[in-house]
């Protein structure tokens, strides 16, 4: 029996390396929404499943759908979840490896081995993005090593998001010194590198100087601030233009 084919990319634009000021990403839940992140501004559509928790995946045919729609208007990342052992994550991996989108989003824990991560990274060679949860993310020097481990397995990127979605926001749980400590560890290592959970349009000016790559929102740019409901346009363009501007005053 053959093996399946794996659709390429439509579109490979990462982020510049050098750049001083994040990117804006958008969890999107299905095509419609995509399209309206797309043409409000959107630098990166991220496709997940709000309603089931920080990492809920969506089928394959909704991602490669959301790819379609985005028409290489933007890179795209798929979640494809979490999971107790490493090896849990490999079928989920190649799922939305084969949807055609940039980058594919997985939860790593700290106490997986080298070859766990290399196995990892291989199932979707240079397109794989770590995500640690503040809630249980090692601190200082133990959050520096395995950003390093990560970037010698073969990961593209590192991101921290927050697990429970109950109101508290990323700097609830970790301070702005961990933050920025983080960042600036991925740069050295070569990754990509993103901050999320709950995030709201007023994080921005406290987390834009920090060093990341991207900041990543959903529940901030839906109605009513529930990430259960629909994107409202209007926020996705008023937060490109609050990154947009600290990019300007940062150039200036």
């Amino acid at each position: 029996m053959s093996a399946p084919r794996v659709q390429a990319p439509l579109h490979r634009a990462p982020f510049d390396p050098a750049a001083a000021f994040p990117r804006l990403l958008v969890s999107v839940r299905d095509a419609d929404e995509a399209d309206l992140s797309t043409r409000a501004g959107a630098d990166l559509v991220d496709a997940k499943d709000p309603a089931r928790g920080a990492l809920g995946g969506l089928p394959s045919d909704a991602v490669r759908a959301i790819v379609e729609r985005v028409e290489r208007r933007a890179p795209t990342s798929a979640v494809a979840g979490e999971a107790e052992a490493a090896s849990g994550l490999l079928p989920g991996i190649a799922a939305m490896a084969g949807t055609g989108v940039d980058y594919v989003k997985v939860a790593v824990r700290d106490v997986w081995s080298r070859e766990n991560l290399a196995a990892l990274a291989a199932a979707a060679p240079g397109r794989l993005i770590a995500v640690l949860f503040a809630e249980t993310m090692p601190v200082t020097q133990g959050a520096a090593d395995l950003v390093s481990r990560l970037a010698r397995a073969g990961f593209l990127g590192a991101m921290i998001d927050t697990a429970g979605k109950d109101g508290r926001r990323l700097t609830d749980h970790l301070p702005p010194e961990a933050l920025a400590a983080f960042t600036r560890t991925c740069r050295s290592q070569g990754l990509l590198s993103g901050l999320a959970g709950s995030l709201a349009l007023a994080d921005i000016a406290a987390l834009a100087p920090l060093g990341a790559h991207y900041l990543g929102f959903r529940g901030g740019l839906c109605e009513a601030g529930d990430r259960r409901r629909g994107l409202e346009s209007g926020r996705v363009m008023e937060a490109v233009r609050a990154l947009r501007a600290h990019a300007r005053r940062d150039a200036a």
